[in-house]
């Protein structure tokens, strides 16, 4: 589905972390319904480096990148040298995919140099080139404050990435603020599922892991007792969010979720429908920073970005069943 009837032709856009989930979405969303426009994907790459917990640094995958026209640049948004690189191409848009997004990582310093000092990077690059700046913001602001999450309260986050992305957010307003010509737009996912998350090993979403263990032993296994919420987004809602910041009426942080709140037990549910009956164990939760209730309030997202959820947990399951049914087939 299309979202802006502007062609984009001529535009520049670039992508970082193009080659990971949202962003390899994005990328292929732009070939398909504007494909006059220039998009470049920026992304390291996986490598065999990992953090102290044993999970890959580096998430972004050729595969999701299959049949993708555009320009590739290899590059890392710690390595300045690569930034300058950027910066004749002068972007119209730039999406900021690119981030350390394990909430298990404890390296404090490796996180905030990765999302704080990058990103405050290329906020200086928008500045050089009068590019607008899309970013992704996360729901781990909200810590465990209680829901609906509402911006600009409740904002206690429990790890170092909520921690680091609260403070990317206090940037951009900054930012915003000093410049006001700058378009900064600053996206809070909530929990994003579907296509080409599967790369993500141990971060992708509990609807792909569920589905797949499903799939492999007829049993999955739950935090006690499966009644935890989340407000579960489908891929193809935070395209059209991202898409549609592209003309927000203003800056500013957005949260980005179906504004509804469902439990582990739902994922459940729906899963059985589309994949026969399992068995579910339910066990303790190693995590005191796990959150147990999001749900966003989305009548600013609404109102400024025209955003409307278009897939309820249902009908994004329902997307998405056949391509979690293929990796478990072809072992991708």
């Amino acid at each position: 589905m299309q979202y802006i009837n502007d062609t984009l032709e001529g535009k520049h856009i670039l992508i970082t972390g193009g080659a990971g989930f949202i962003g390899s979405n994005l990328a292929m969303y732009f070939q398909e319904y504007h494909p006059k426009a220039k998009v470049v994907v920026f992304d390291c790459f996986r490598n065999e480096e990992t953090f102290s917990n044993g999970n890959l640094k580096s998430l972004g995958h050729f595969k999701n990148l299959l049949g993708f026209n555009g320009e590739v640049i290899v590059g890392d948004i710690n390595n300045k040298q690569d930034l300058e690189r950027l910066e004749e191409n002068r972007f119209d848009y730039i999406f900021h995919q690119a981030a350390i997004s394990d909430t298990t990582i404890s390296n404090q310093e490796i996180v905030l140099r990765s999302n704080v000092n990058a990103f405050k990077d290329l906020l200086q690059l928008c500045l050089k080139t009068h590019s607008k700046m899309i970013y992704a913001s996360s729901a781990g602001v909200y810590g465990n404050t209680p829901a609906p999450n509402n911006i600009g309260s409740g904002e206690i986050p429990q790890n170092i990435y909520g921690f680091s992305k609260l403070m990317m957010d206090n940037l951009a307003s900054k930012y915003a603020q000093s410049f006001p010509f700058l378009h900064i737009v600053g996206l809070r996912y909530f929990n994003v599922y579907g296509k080409n998350e599967f790369y993500k090993g141990k971060t992708a979403s509990m609807i792909l892991q569920l589905g797949l263990q499903a799939l492999k032993s007829k049993k999955v296994r739950l935090f006690k007792m499966g009644e935890q919420k989340r407000d579960f987004v489908y891929i193809k809602d935070v395209i059209q969010a991202n898409i549609k910041a592209m003309r927000a009426k203003k800056s500013g942080v957005y949260n980005v979720g179906s504004g509804e709140a469902r439990s582990y037990n739902d994922i459940v549910a729906s899963l059985r429908e589309h994949l026969g009956d399992f068995e579910v164990e339910y066990f303790d939760n190693p995590y005191n920073f796990f959150q147990t209730h999001t749900q966003a309030n989305i009548a600013l997202t609404k109102e400024f970005l025209g955003y409307e959820p278009k897939f309820s947990l249902e009908d994004g399951i329902k997307d998405y069943v056949g391509q979690i049914q293929d990796i478990h087939l072809k072992g991708w």
